[in-house]
């Protein structure tokens, strides 16, 4: 499957592992493709995966019948931050709570394909 056939999935599951139980933990979750990198965010506040990421970069994203492997990387950089948060596919964050404080809290990762 391509990038762009990957991208037209919005919602997939992903699969991390527990930062404290060492077990697979799979959730429902949105990505974006962004300048030709896959995203996943959300709006401020904790989030285990992200914690689960920190611990463990490996993950799994879930497309159909389709596992692929994958590393995440946190997002710390506010210029990449602002770009990805910025995006017309992202507008229903920036409903959901100001740019300026999405840059500063929002959850995201950069995902790339093992």
């Amino acid at each position: 499957m391509s990038p762009d056939d990957l991208a037209r999935h919005l919602t997939i599951d992903f699969t991390t592992i527990g930062r404290h139980s060492g077990l697979a933990r799979r959730i429902e979750i949105w990505w974006f493709r962004v300048d030709g990198h896959f995203y996943i965010t959300g709006t401020g506040g904790r989030r285990d995966w992200l914690a689960n990421v920190r611990a463990n970069p490996a993950g799994i994203v879930h497309i159909g019948d389709l596992d692929i492997p994958v590393l995440a990387r946190e997002v710390s950089d506010p210029t990449e931050r602002r770009r990805v948060l910025s995006d017309r596919q992202l507008a229903w964050y920036s409903s959901q709570e100001e740019l300026d404080q999405l840059v500063a809290s929002a959850p995201m990762i950069k995902l790339r394909f093992a």
